[in-house]
């Protein structure tokens, strides 16, 4: 059995209030490992999971650490070939909240990285961590389990690069200062968004929601002048009256000489006229849009990870043959020295090469015939012996 321990607790057995209290920074993950005083330790904290992960660890010492820090901690332990599994599973997101998460092959490498500089790992984990990065690097590259949006902002995000591209060089102005509207717009700068503005019916409201943002505030009274330079329109006023009018918005793509503008409309009850809709050169999409996109992005990375789970099961499979092989490797040392043993007392004969050789064989094979000869008086399991040699050196 592979000597793999997990223990931890993730986002379907423990709330965010437990997660955070066993969570681990950067600065005191030294000292917690160190703590542990065991020979190979490493502790994997994102927003879905804590768990520590150790090669021929106690169990009980990581339980102990951990509920050191949240007693009521709902924790859960793997060990073995199941451990190992969770391992290759959870460094391919395929164990996240959102499946196909594109930062947990970075956050599994930050850990091993922690883990390195407090020297607490050793071959064992890296030999897993490798085997488990390569799989999930495999994952990526054979299935579509990181395409496809998820969240409303991500589809948003994806549908304003569809719609215009490169967004570093492309302008948005937000409407407003309603979460959803701030959640999206700080996606888009996250994608890499050149330039945003921000405005309010209140002033003071635009300037906090800039600072936060790290925008650019322009009155509302000149949001009218302002539009025909947006790429990106979103809103989220959420008013009683409409705020853009089908006319509003028909001058402003004339002033842009209809060159396409993508609206989003994060307010409830809508900012934009529904005639928008109808305007050449106006995509508009308001949040139900914008969750049906992502509902078929998870949707097709559900279907992905089928076969993104079939990939791990292949690559734990290799991995586990590829462990046990490993403890041939001892004897074949062994034995390939004794043939050089017997090769260079042969050589130091001086004797002709047809005896030489006739007498290396006969040399190499002594010991293996007088063993078996024995065994066969002995009333031993000899054929066992027989069928093992026929395997050794396919002599059928």
């Amino acid at each position: 059995m592979i000597p793999l321990v997990i223990v931890g607790a993730n986002h379907r057995t423990a709330s965010v209030g437990v997660r955070d209290q066993l969570f681990v920074d950067d600065a005191e993950a030294a000292l917690f490992l160190r703590a542990l005083n065991l020979p190979e330790v490493l502790i994997l904290c994102t927003c879905d999971r804590v768990e520590a992960w150790s090669w021929g660890g106690d169990p009980d010492l990581l339980i102990a650490a951990l509920r050191g820090r949240s007693d009521d901690a709902p924790l859960y332990t793997l060990t073995g070939d199941e451990a190992l599994e969770h391992a290759f599973i959870v460094t391919a997101a395929l164990d996240s909240l959102i499946i196909g998460e594109p930062q947990v092959p970075g956050q599994v490498k930050a850990a091993a990285r922690l883990a390195r500089l407090a020297g607490t790992i050793g071959s064992g984990l890296e030999g897993i961590l490798d085997a488990a990065l390569s799989a999930a690097k495999r994952v990526r590259s054979e299935t579509a389990i990181g395409e496809g949006p998820v969240s409303i902002a991500a589809a948003a995000c994806q549908l304003a690069r569809d719609l215009h591209g490169d967004l570093s060089s492309r302008r948005a102005v937000l409407v407003g200062a309603g979460d959803m509207g701030e959640l999206v717009a700080e996606a888009l700068l996250t994608a890499g968004l050149g330039h945003l503005d921000v405005t309010a019916p209140r002033a003071s409201r635009a300037e906090t929601l800039a600072r936060t943002l790290n925008a650019h505030v322009i009155p509302f009274d000149q949001l009218t002048e302002t539009l025909p330079q947006a790429d990106l329109v979103l809103s989220a006023v959420g008013g009683l009256t409409v705020t853009f009018s089908a006319d509003r918005v028909a001058r402003a793509l004339k002033a842009r000489r209809r060159r396409p503008v993508f609206l989003i409309d994060c307010a409830i009850p809508g900012d934009f006229d529904p005639a928008v809709n109808r305007l050449d050169g106006a995509f508009l999409y308001d949040l139900a849009d914008l969750e049906r996109v992502a509902l078929k992005g998870l949707s097709s990375r559900e279907q992905s990870a089928v076969t993104a789970r079939a990939i791990i099961a292949e690559e734990v499979a290799a991995f586990g043959k590829e462990r046990t092989a490993r403890k041939a490797v001892p004897i074949l040392v062994d034995l390939r020295r004794w043939f050089e043993e017997q090769r260079l007392g042969v050589l130091d004969e001086n004797l002709p090469s047809s005896e030489a050789t006739r007498l290396l064989i006969n040399r190499l094979l002594h010991n293996p015939s007088e063993v078996l000869k024995e065994a066969a008086a002995a009333g031993e399991d000899w054929e066992a012996m027989e069928r093992l040699l026929k395997k050794l050196f396919r002599l059928e």
